[in-house]
C-alpha cells in the first residue's frame, strides 16, 4: 500500500532538485520570448497574468490573508526586490549586450554574498567547510561559462544591470528570511507579484513602445515563465527559505548554471566542452559543502 507520510518526505526532500531544474529553465524560456515583446512589456503580462493565477488559487484553498498593513508593505519589499528588481536587470542586461553566461558568473556571487551578510542579520554561522564550498561553487560556475565569458562583451550599463539583479535578489531573500518568513505562500506570493506588475507596467510605459507580438513561441514561452517560474520556482524558493538556512539556500543558485548549460546544449544545441564538465563537477561538490 501506498504511505502518504512517506511520499511527503520523498517530495520534500526532492524540493531543492525541483527547484534547481525549474529555476534553470528561466534563461531557456526567456531566450525564447524576449524576440517578441520587450523586457518590461514582457515581464508586466507575466506579473500580471501570474497574479491572477495565484490569487484564484489562494481563494479556492481559502489561504489566510495579512490583515497588518506592515506585515503587507514586509511582503511588497520582499517582492519588489526577488521580482521587480532582480528580474527587470536580468532583462536589461542581457538586452544590453550581457551573455548569460556572464550574468550567470555575476550571479554566482550571490551565495557568498549571502553567507557574508546572514550572519550579521540573520544570526546563523557560516562554517569553515561551508566557506570553502561556496568558494568551490564559484570555481564550479566560473569554469561552466567560461567558453561564454568575453572581456569587452555587453556595456558597463549591462554590466551594472547584471550586478544590480545579483544585489536584488541576494538582498530579497533575506529580507525573505528575515521578515516574511510566515507568510501564506499562496496569498503572499500573490500580492507580491501585483506589486512587481504595477512597477513592471509603470517601467513599460516610459521606456517601450509595449508591442507584443503573441506568436506561438512566445505564448508557450510566457505560460512557462508563469506556471513554472513566476509561480512555480518563486514559492519553492521561499518554502525553502521558510524552512531552511538562508546561506544553504543560496548555495543552490550554483547548482543552476550546470543546469541551464546541459538545457541549452538539447534546445539550443550550445555546446559545452570538457572544461563545463569539470565546472559541473566541481559545483556539486562545492553545494553539497556548503549545505553539510
Amino acid at each position: 500500500t501506498m504511505n502518504p507520510a512517506r511520499n511527503m518526505g520523498w517530495l520534500i526532500a526532492a524540493t531543492p532538485l525541483i527547484f534547481v531544474i525549474s529555476w534553470s529553465t528561466g534563461n531557456i524560456f526567456t531566450k525564447l520570448g524576449l524576440p517578441h515583446a520587450e523586457p518590461f512589456t514582457f515581464l508586466a503580462i507575466r506579473f500580471a497574468l501570474a497574479t491572477l493565477l495565484l490569487a484564484v488559487i489562494a481563494l479556492v484553498f481559502r489561504a489566510p490573508w495579512p490583515s497588518s498593513p506592515r506585515v503587507v508593505g514586509h511582503i511588497l519589499v520582499a517582492g519588489s526586490l526577488v521580482y521587480t528588481v532582480y528580474l527587470c536587470a536580468v532583462f536589461v542586461a542581457i538586452d544590453q549586450g550581457v551573455s548569460t553566461g556572464t550574468a550567470a558568473l555575476i550571479s554566482g556571487l550571490q551565495p557568498i554574498l549571502t553567507a557574508c551578510v546572514v550572519g550579521r542579520i540573520l544570526g546563523e554561522m557560516v562554517t569553515l567547510r561551508q566557506w570553502i564550498g561556496l568558494a568551490l561553487g564559484l570555481v564550479g560556475v566560473t569554469l561552466v561559462v567560461w567558453r561564454k565569458l568575453a572581456i569587452d562583451e555587453g556595456t558597463e550599463f549591462g554590466m551594472a544591470f547584471a550586478t544590480l539583479a545579483m544585489l536584488g535578489l541576494t538582498l530579497g531573500t533575506i529580507y525573505q528570511k528575515r521578515f516574511c518568513a510566515d507568510m501564506d505562500l499562496k496569498s503572499g506570493t500573490a500580492i507580491q507579484l501585483a506589486g512587481s506588475a504595477v512597477a513592471a507596467l509603470v517601467l513599460a510605459v516610459f521606456f517601450e513602445t509595449r508591442e507584443v507580438a503573441w506568436t506561438s513561441e512566445f505564448v508557450f514561452a510566457l505560460s512557462w515563465l508563469i506556471v513554472v517560474l513566476t509561480v512555480g520556482a518563486y514559492m519553492l524558493l521561499f518554502y525553502l527559505l521558510a524552512i531552511g538556512a538562508a546561506s544553504k539556500v543560496a548555495s543552490l543558485f550554483y547548482l543552476t548554471p550546470p543546469t541551464t548549460a546541459v538545457m541549452g546544449y538539447f534546445v539550443f544545441n550550445e555546446t559545452f566542452g570538457v572544461l563545463a564538465l569539470i565546472g559541473m563537477a566541481v559545483a556539486v561538490v562545492g553545494y553539497m559543502m556548503a549545505v553539510k
